[in-house]
C-alpha cells in the first residue's frame, strides 16, 4: 500500500519528539466538517431500509447532476468502487493521467489490467481504460469537460471506457462535470462525501454511471451496501445547499489565507483547489522536516521530492503553530544564506 498522507502514525515515526496534538495538513479533507446530529437508534440497531438507500440515490442525483437516481450506484466508500468499476472492462491497456492519486494505478492492476501513467491528455485516446483525476489531485488540475466528452468519443468508438474521479469538484469548476452525460455511455464518474463534507470516517461514495452499469453494481453489492449511519449523514449533507454554498466560500476564504501566508514565508503556491495548495519548490525536503518536528504534518512525495501539499488549518491554534513553524523556518534558512525566498520567487 502506498502512503496516502493522513497517517498519524506515520508522523509519529518520522517525528518522535514532535510536540502533540498533531496539526495533519496532510490531507485534502475539509477541517471544518458538515454538522454532527444525533443518529435515530435504528441507524445502528437495524439493517438500513432500501427506502433510504433510494432516497439517497435520488438527492445525489440532484446534488451532482445525474440524469436520474437510476443513474446512482452506492459504495461504502470511494475506494471500494475502485476495483469494482476497473473490472467492468476485461483486461486491457490502462491510462492514467498522472502524476495522480496512486490508488487508480494500484486497483486497475488487481483488476488485471495493464496500467501506464501519462503526463499528456491525448495519450489516453489509445486505451481501453483511461482513467482522469478532475480535479487533479495532488496539484488542482482541470481538464475541461469539452475535451473529456471528446476522449469519450473515441474510446466508445474503440470500446473503451473513461473513469472520471471527482472526489475534489465539489470546490472545483462544477461546470466541468461530466455526471450529466453519463447516460450517453462509456462513462463513469466518482463522488466522495468524505473531502468537501469533510466525513471521511462515513465512507460513504458514489458511481454516477449509464443506467445499466449503475445497476449492475449496485447489484454487485448486494443490499445493505451502504450502513445505516452513512445513509442518514448522506441525505442530510448533500441536500443542505445552504451549508455547502457557504462552505465553499469559507474554503475559498481560507484558500487565500493560505496563499498569504506562505507567500510571507517565500513558499509560492503552483497550483491546488480551495481544499488543499500545491508547492514545488526545491527547499521542500527542509521545510517538511521543520514543519514535522513541530508536530505539522504536511504531505510529501518519495518519487517527487521537489513537491509538497498543503491542507487548510482547522483552527485559530492550528494557523497560529503553521505560522510559528514557517517563521522559524525561513528565519533558519536566511541565517544559513539560504535564499528561500528568492529561489521560490523565481
Amino acid at each position: 500500500m502506498a502512503d496516502h498522507g493522513g497517517s498519524l502514525g506515520r508522523a509519529r515515526s518520522l517525528f518522535a519528539h514532535a510536540p502533540e496534538p498533531w496539526v495533519d495538513l496532510s490531507t485534502g479533507i475539509n477541517p471544518h466538517s458538515y454538522p454532527l446530529f444525533d443518529l435515530p437508534a435504528t441507524a445502528l440497531t437495524r439493517l438500513p431500509e432500501p427506502a433510504r438507500a433510494h432516497e439517497l440515490a435520488a438527492v445525489a442525483a440532484q446534488a451532482y447532476g445525474a440524469p436520474s437516481p437510476r443513474h446512482v450506484a452506492l459504495a461504502p466508500g470511494t475506494q471500494i468502487l475502485l476495483p469494482r468499476v476497473f473490472s467492468l472492462k476485461k483486461p486491457g491497456r490502462a491510462a492514467i493521467l498522472g502524476p495522480t492519486y496512486a490508488e487508480h494505478a494500484r486497483t486497475a492492476a488487481l483488476a488485471g489490467h495493464s496500467v501506464v501513467e501519462v503526463s499528456e491528455f491525448s495519450a489516453l485516446a489509445g486505451a481501453d481504460l483511461a482513467v482522469v483525476v478532475n480535479p487533479n489531485n495532488p496539484d488542482g488540475r482541470i481538464v475541461s469537460r469539452a475535451d473529456l466528452l471528446t476522449l469519450t468519443e473515441a474510446l466508445r468508438r474503440r470500446g473503451g471506457l473513461l473513469v472520471v474521479d471527482e472526489a475534489f469538484m465539489d470546490v472545483g469548476l462544477r461546470a466541468e462535470s461530466l455526471c450529466a452525460d453519463v447516460g450517453q455511455g462509456g462513462i463513469i464518474v466518482l463522488r466522495s462525501l468524505g473531502k468537501f463534507f469533510g466525513l471521511a470516517g462515513v465512507r460513504l461514495g458514489f458511481a454516477i454511471a449509464s443506467e445499466d452499469i449503475a445497476q449492475r453494481l449496485n447489484a454487485e453489492f448486494g443490499p445493505w451496501s451502504v450502513s445505516g449511519p452513512a445513509l442518514e449523514y448522506g441525505i442530510r449533507a448533500l441536500g443542505d445547499h445552504a451549508w455547502q454554498e457557504d462552505m465553499r466560500s469559507r474554503l475559498s476564504a481560507e484558500a487565500a489565507r493560505l496563499d498569504g501566508l506562505l507567500a510571507r514565508h517565500g513558499v509560492a503556491i503552483d497550483g491546488g483547489v480551495s481544499l488543499f495548495r500545491h508547492v514545488t519548490t526545491e527547499h521542500a525536503a527542509s521545510l517538511f522536516a521543520e514543519l514535522g518536528s513541530r508536530g505539522i504534518l504536511v504531505r510529501n512525495f518519495s518519487d517527487r521530492p521537489n513537491e509538497l501539499r498543503f491542507g487548510l488549518p482547522g483552527s485559530k491554534e492550528e494557523w497560529r503553530r503553521l505560522e510559528a513553524a514557517l517563521s522559524a523556518w525561513s528565519a533558519d534558512a536566511s541565517n544559513r544564506g539560504g535564499g528561500v525566498r528568492a529561489a521560490a520567487s523565481r
